[in-house]
């Protein structure tokens, strides 16, 4: 990928390799890397995004990443090569599959991509002396809530392979944390992001039919799906429709650079568990309505019965996050719907991503 802006050539000890950083959470966090003055590199390999999201984060921030890989970091060897150009200060890794629909019809795929990755790219961390990791993983490890909000000691309990792989590369992390002392490692619990950058040039876009319900409404508004099927409208919620904790992308992607600042102070532990919430529910119909009045459309609606395996109400304690990685979420639902909405008006036909991010309780439509 050709650079379209100069890239000023930062210390190495503010290097930062970025796996999967072609795709939705990925782009918005190389935005912000970028405009906090890192050098970054990205390792993608592509099978689920384009690079066209890294041309268009170049664009917002007005300066380049140092270089593109197409590397699977399920490739050691191939990873080992790009380890060798840089002295990296940090790695962000959210290269990784991510439908909980495909995991379970493909189960063997997610643990060799996903588990399998984590311990290719730690063990090529650890070969080349670099030792601060943010790890990109999921409410679903939590399974069905036990309690209501869902803090950080709540119990874990996946409920399916594409949560199971998480599980078990944040047990990888801790386990190679408890061996060798020198590794620090952030593990982010995403709950549901949404949304898109200010410009309207980076979001969600998936390329197949979207699992989660914000992008699958956005369609919907622009003609490429018909209807939004409602899957439950006697839950025990206020309105009846299942309730979820929504986080705008952009809050998002600043837990992580607030996590790499904080990997590097001096702290006792190695090993830090932070979800990334707001700590606020909202129901279906309140995406939907929101929705309506960003883009003063209806949203066609098909109700229909819950689905297996469902629940009716997930929200976060985001308190830890607020108290130890110092970070707070900005935007509201509002916030947070309508700049979807404009991302998805003003490019109706792109698609950065083939498969969407459904891996974190969120799959309510």
């Amino acid at each position: 990928m050709t650079a379209t802006f100069p890239s000023v050539s930062p210390p190495a000890s503010s290097v930062i390799l970025v796996t999967g950083g072609c795709g939705y959470i990925g782009s918005h966090c190389v935005v912000q890397l970028l405009e906090a003055g890192h050098g970054v590199v990205v390792v993608d390999d592509l099978s689920n995004s384009t690079t066209e999201s890294i041309r268009r984060a170049e664009t917002i921030a007005q300066r380049a990443i140092l270089s593109f890989h197409q590397v699977s970091v399920c490739d050691t060897n191939a990873l080992r090569r790009v380890f060798e150009l840089y002295e990296f200060d940090a790695i962000i890794h959210f290269a990784g599959l991510k439908s909980v629909t495909e995991s379970v019809s493909d189960p063997l795929t997610y643990y060799s991509g996903n588990v399998g990755g984590m311990v290719s790219l730690m063990s090529v961390m650890k070969e080349f002396g670099v030792f601060k990791l943010v790890f990109s993983s999921s409410a679903t490890v939590y399974g069905h809530p036990h309690y209501l909000p869902i803090d950080e000691s709540h119990p874990l309990a996946p409920t399916n392979p594409y949560g199971h792989s998480k599980f078990m590369c944040e047990q990888v992390a801790r386990d190679v944390c408890r061996s060798d002392s020198r590794f620090r490692v952030a593990l982010l619990r995403y709950f549901n992001p949404i949304g898109a950058h200010s410009s309207a040039l980076i979001g969600e876009s998936p390329l197949s039919t979207p699992n989660n319900l914000l992008p699958y409404i956005t369609q919907v508004l622009v003609s490429r799906l018909p209807a939004l099927r409602v899957f439950g409208t006697d839950w025990p919620t206020h309105d009846g429709t299942g309730v979820r904790d929504f986080v705008h992308v952009v809050d998002l992607a600043s837990a992580h650079l607030r996590a790499v600042e904080v990997l590097g102070e001096e702290k006792e532990e190695n090993c830090f568990t932070w979800n990334i919430g707001t700590g606020q529910g909202y129901s279906v119909m309140e995406i939907v309505r929101a929705a309506e009045s960003a883009s003063r459309k209806i949203v066609p609606l098909v109700l229909s019965p819950p689905r297996p395996g469902d629940c009716a109400h997930v929200v976060a304690n985001p308190s830890l996050a607020n108290s130890q990685l110092g970070w707070f979420a900005n935007f509201g639902v509002e916030e947070m719907v309508r700049s979807a909405w404009e991302f998805q008006r003003w490019n109706p036909e792109v698609c950065f991503e083939r498969c969407w991010f459904g891996g974190s309780l969120c799959e309510v439509v």
